[in-house]
């Protein structure tokens, strides 16, 4: 009796489904922790790894610069927020945030929480009204700031021209400054930039 060859579709079949109910790692669905100090980043546009390192530059520079250690107590600060001049959504306030806390962290400077004001003020009238004169927090003791840290980032982008390729490449530049501006007198007391630029090549056919 003569026996047919196997199709090579269904042979590719049988391998495929061998090779799903084996549990082929290819196919099974894997989360692994990341070290954020050695990440790299994934595409060309701002990304938590610039936010990780943009800020912990800013912060040493300033904790440690001339206009900060020349005052005899850590200067008081509040924060007036990095506005976002690029052309995609960004969360500046986490960018903001994590600046404050690197800079709280060295003892060089002080913070006002100027986001909470209305909780404070909130809080001192329940107090007012309900606590005991011994437990009350004195109302008209905040201290106020001497600073303001303020902000922008920018972005410009450019792309290969149009021709006959299988990839295009992107290129991005980013631009954060910031600056503190003294609140009595209204001159600028520190400023400081930092910029970069990555560029991403990207398959015209791909998933």
């Amino acid at each position: 009796m003569k026996i047919q060859a196997q199709h090579p579709l269904t042979l590719l079949t049988v391998i495929m489904i061998a090779a799903l109910l084996s549990g082929c790692a290819a196919f099974r669905h894997q989360t692994a922790g990341v070290d954020l100090d050695e990440a790299d980043p994934m595409r060309e546009r701002f990304d938590f790894t610039d936010l990780r390192s943009i800020t912990e530059s800013f912060a040493n520079e300033l904790a440690y610069s001339s206009f900060i250690t020349e005052h005899n107590d850590p200067p008081i600060m509040m924060i007036a927020g990095v506005q976002n001049r690029t052309s995609e959504y960004m969360d500046t306030k986490n960018l903001s945030d994590r600046l404050r806390t690197l800079l709280f962290q060295t003892g060089n400077v002080q913070f006002v929480n100027e986001a909470r004001r209305e909780d404070l003020l909130r809080e001192q009238g329940y107090q007012a009204a309900q606590a005991t004169p011994e437990t009350q927090a004195a109302v008209g003791q905040q201290l106020g700031a001497q600073y303001m840290m303020s902000g922008s980032l920018t972005e410009m982008s450019d792309r290969s021209p149009r021709q006959v390729r299988v990839s295009r490449t992107v290129r991005r530049y980013y631009k954060l400054t910031l600056e503190v501006t003294d609140l009595e007198t209204g001159l600028l007391a520190w400023t400081a930039e930092r910029e970069f630029a990555r560029e991403a090549r990207q398959p015209l056919i791909g998933w």
